[in-house]
Formats: structure tokens, sequence, C-alpha cells
């Protein structure tokens, strides 16, 4: 290649020696007589030396602006004494440029390529080939290449075979709405993009591949939120003749090594905590909780249900909890601070939000500061700071509501204050797995049972009696990995018999026509020898999320959809031309008060 050298490779070595660079004009300075330009690629930055001795470079270095492509040929020479930059790889050394070739101009940019200086994110995305070429997009892709080679070389030297599966299939429920793609051949069918390879990496299993993997792209049309896209990556996994921990196993061991090899962090918990889908919402409000650190939800009805204070009687009265945590040093709080969080807690669900800041618990109610202290006696006060695990100068936070919602609020808060109080580590993983969910939700708008992971997880075959006569007590055996409060995947031990599939369908209230439809290739396969298996399917774009420190799932793929499901570079989506929709035999009709919302997002 003519590119002989990168520019983030060259150092004190290589003293003496002509090179050729090709790169981006990284920036400019004429020091009167003197020009220096840094060229920079995909590798680092090489400072160049331009002298007037060199008329035909010089002149031409004088026309040069950010961002140009440019090909630099000189020799290698040591930086003059205190000139040394130990910031940068080439910082000991320069280029003493001979000749100067411009490949491409660029126009002036929409934004400065500065970490420190970034625009809205609209303007990012609608330039991100620009917004790529900043020093920390490029870091996320690295590592995102990374983290899919490790996953690769991983899982292949243990005999599992990387198998792809089709894009185009057969719309099954998944948990979301399916992406549609009308088929032209046939008029009025569909095909669907995708929601994972559920049915598939199953038959699979069938037919006795035992170790199947894939970096599966899977689709999914739902409402998009800071860790979610339409379009992502997972990992997907699946085993035949093992163990749900046997799974866990595999994926810990994984998990640890790629961290570990990869990153910097620490690792919290070695062997990763092992918490139950009940005990994670009681003591954390959420079935994917950071446990980087503690303020966990303690149970206080036993305590107040004597107390004067209305709202608590009433509450427990009525079938409902009273919950709440202590904050770290935080009795502190102004009256300001504490009356945001109240309605902080309102915008989370709550009715309201009841705080105590502990001064001298010694002291009983006198020590303590709260609008509510004249219903509560001294031993009251006393009993809830020590079930909430309070101590002086602490804050603690209540909630009374139903048992769900109290949870739901009490989490989020946790989770703000964490952060609000820099209790939070960022140079630590805390894996965990979240074990033993119910196998049915009941769905009260509906009147009916749905899949708490999805259809074709397994009972615990000590519960499957339960389906008769309980299904809302049954145990799926399924799994969660979660880290620092995100949910990085799902995973369960499959049904792999006819019989018991087919009856979870019926207790799920599909009808005999819709289980043949949907799922009668899954169910005829069973019947030929089907292997006891079971997966999982972390999410790569999660993953890499967490590991580079970012806020946003936007920061780790090279070409998002923004908040609203729209491409901002491509304008997608869009109208396409009414020849296109004749050959699919498709009319478009538009909701008439919404007709114009779609258009607005994408223009």
């Amino acid at each position: 290649m003519s590119k002989t050298w990168t520019c983030g490779e060259l150092n004190t070595k290589h003293i003496g020696q002509e090179v050729t660079l090709y790169g981006w004009v990284n920036s400019r300075r004429d020091h009167g007589g003197v020009i220096f330009i840094d060229i920079r690629d995909r590798w680092g930055i090489t400072q160049v030396v331009f002298s007037p001795d060199n008329q035909d470079a010089f002149r031409l270095a004088e026309t040069v602006r950010s961002e140009w492509v440019i090909s630099v040929t000189g020799t290698v020479r040591r930086r003059p004494p205190g000139t040394e930059n130990p910031r940068m790889s080439t910082g000991e050394i320069e280029l003493a440029a001979s000749r100067l070739e411009v490949l491409n101009k660029s126009a002036p940019l929409p934004f400065d390529l500065d970490d420190d200086n970034l625009p809205d994110e609209t303007v990012r995305l609608q330039y991100r080939y620009l917004d790529l070429r900043r020093p920390k997009m490029l870091r996320n892709l690295q590592l995102r290449h990374k983290v899919t080679k490790f996953i690769r070389d991983y899982l292949t030297a243990r005999d599992f075979i990387e198998i792809e599966t089709p894009i185009l299939i057969k719309s099954t429920p998944e948990g979301a709405r399916d992406y549609l793609v009308p088929s032209r051949l046939y008029p009025g069918h569909f095909y669907a993009l995708p929601q994972s390879p559920q049915q598939l990496k199953q038959l699979l299993m069938v037919a006795g591949v035992e170790r199947y993997f894939q970096i599966a792209r899977c689709f999914r049309d739902e409402d998009l939120r800071a860790d979610r896209q339409p379009e992502f990556t997972q990992l997907d996994l699946e085993m035949s003749f093992v163990t749900q921990e046997d799974i866990l196993q595999l994926t810990e061991d994984l998990f640890t090594s790629l961290t570990e090899e990869l990153t910097d962090k620490k690792i919290l918990y070695k062997p990763f905590k092992r918490i139950s889908y009940e005990e994670s919402w009681n003591k954390y409000g959420t079935d994917k909780p950071d446990i980087r650190y503690g303020m966990e939800i303690s149970d206080i009805s036993d305590i107040v249900a004597n107390t004067d204070f209305r709202v608590f009687k009433d509450t427990l009265a009525a079938g409902g909890t009273v919950r709440g945590f202590a904050v770290p040093e935080a009795a502190s709080f102004t009256r300001r601070q504490l009356d945001d969080l109240t309605n902080l807690a309102r915008s989370f669900g709550a009715k309201g939000l009841v705080w105590f800041a502990i001064d001298d618990l010694a002291r009983g109610v006198e020590g303590v500061r709260s609008p509510v202290t004249k219903f509560f006696s001294d031993d009251q006060v006393v009993a809830i700071a020590h079930k909430l695990g309070a101590n002086n100068g602490d804050l603690m936070l209540i909630v009374a509501d139903k048992t769900l919602q109290a949870l739901d609020v009490l989490g989020r808060l946790r989770s703000h204050m964490a952060h609000e109080l820099g209790l939070v580590d960022q140079d630590v993983i805390a894996y965990a797995f979240i074990v033993d969910p119910p196998l049915f939700e009941w769905n009260e708008d509906e009147g009916r049972w749905d899949p708490t992971h999805h259809p074709f997880t397994a009972p615990y075959p000590e519960d499957e009696p339960l389906l008769d006569s309980d299904p809302g007590k049954v145990r799926a055996m399924a799994y969660d990995i979660v880290c620092n409060g995100y949910e990085l995947g799902s995973g369960s031990i499959r049904i792999h018999k006819r019989d018991l599939q087919a009856k979870i369908f019926e207790i799920l209230n599909y009808t005999p026509e819709d289980i043949e439809q949907r799922f009668g290739p899954l169910l005829k396969a069973f019947e030929y020898g089907a292997p006891p298996h079971g997966g999982i399917a972390p999410g790569i774009d999660r993953l890499v999320m967490v590991l580079a420190d970012e806020p946003n799932i936007r920061e780790v793929i090279a070409f998002p959809k923004n908040q609203a499901g729209v491409d901002l570079m491509l304008n997608a989506p869009s109208p396409v031309d009414e020849e296109q929709l004749r050959e699919l035999h498709i009319e478009v009709r538009l909701p008439e008060p919404e007709s114009s919302t779609a258009d607005s997002k994408v223009q």
C-alpha cells in the first residue's frame, strides 16, 4: 500500500527514515515562517513541519484547512528539546515534509470535532459520518469490534458453531410489535423481521447442532429510550443437554474474561451474585438492580400499622404496603431539595413521599426532622430507622402505595439518589443473575395470562402440577444477566416436549388455530426427538455501552436512529414511489389527526 505508516505508530526508532502518511488535517498552525500541520488517521496524530526551504510543499501547506484529506512525505526527526508532547504516542518526533498532496478538500464543518464542545444530538446524527471522526466515537467502535471478536473466539474455542438465521421470517409473538415486510410475489402476505431467532435456534437444537451462537440482528417496533433501538445486535447462544447452572457458568466465565481482557474495570462480585426475582424487587425496586451501592429497600408496614398517620393506615387497610430506604449522610438536605424529591417521586407515580432527616436518633422524635413527626412515637421512629439501617446524619425516604407501585417508585428514587450523591463507582462492574421469575404475569386489562419471559420458557418440573390449579405460582427456569442497573440479556431452559408446549399455549389463551398457524413447525419438530436445551441472548449494544461508560446506546452504534426512531442522516422512514406500492399491492391510508406528525419527525 502507498500508505507506509499510520499516523499513530512513528517514534524515535524511525528517526532518519523517509515515510509517507495519509489522513485528515486535524489542525494547522502558522508560526511565522514555519507551518505545523497535525495529520490524523484512525491510529493517531503526527505533527508535520513545513519549511520555506521546500517552496512547493510550503505554499500548498499555506492553503490547507481542517479536515482536508492529504498525503505527506517527509523525514522523521526528533522534536526540539522542550517541544515534546507526552500525551501523544508520536509526541517525541515530527515529520519534516518534503512533499504534500491534497487528495480532497473539505467544506467548513457544521460543528467542531471536539468531545468537549458538542452540538445537539440532532446535528450529530444528521452528520454522523463526521461525528464518527471524533476519537471517542472511534474508540467506541473499536471496543465494539473487540467485544464481538472476543465472543467469537471464546465460543469457537468451546465447540460452538456460528450459524446465520434468516432475516425474513414469519411473524410470531415475541413480546413487541413486528416490523413487517410485504411480499411482492404473494399479495397480502408479509414477512417479519425477527425480534430474535427464538424458534430458529430451538430448531437448530432439534437438528443436532448442540452448540450454536450468532451475533444476531434483531428488530422490535417499540417505544425507544436511552438503552433501546428499533434494530439491535445480540449474542444469541443455545446449547443442548445442559442445565440452567451450565449456562450461567458459561455466561459468567465469558463476561468475566471479556471484561478483564478488554477493560480496566473491576468486577465487584466474583462469582456473580444470584438474586431471585422476588428478592430483586423487594430490595431494589426493579428486576435489573444496580448493586454497586447499598440503600436497600425494606418493608416497615408492621412498624407503622399502629401509628396515627392516616396515609399509612389507609394504605395498609386497602391491602397496600409502606416501604422505604435510608440515604447516607443526606439529612442536611434543604427543604427545597426535599420538596424537589417529593415532586420527583410524584413524577414516578407516587401519591407522595414521606421523609425523616435524622440528627440524633438517641433523642427519638426530638432528634428527627419531618413534617409528620407528631404522628409517631419515639419507639416507632427508632424502629423505622433500625429497619432501614439509618444512622445519625441519614435521610429516610418512605412511600405508601400498592406493593409494585411503591417498589417501583423507591427503586427509581434509589437510583436517582445514588447518582445525585456520587455513590456510584464508575470504574466498577457489578454483574448479577436474576433467577426464578414467575412463568406468567396476569394481564389485568386483557383478563388473561402473559408470559413473563416468552412462551417457550420451561417451568420448574416440580411446579408443573400448578399449571392446572394456580398458574401464577409457577416458577420459570429463566434468568437475566444484569449489570449496573441495565438488563444485558435474558435466557431460559426451553420447553422441548410438544404436550407441555401446547399446554402453555392454551394457558396463554391461544386457540388451536393460532397455535398451528404460529407455532406449527416448532411443535411438529418436537415430535422427532427434540433434546433438552436452553440458552441466553445478551445484548451487544448495551454491553458495549456499559463497558464504554456511555449513558446512551446510540453512542456505541455506528448509524443509530434518534429517540423518535428516525434516521436523520438518510431521512428514513420516508415515503416510497407509488409504483413500488402498486407492485406490492399496497394502498396507504394515513390517519387524519396524526398524518402530519410522522412527516414532521422525519423532516
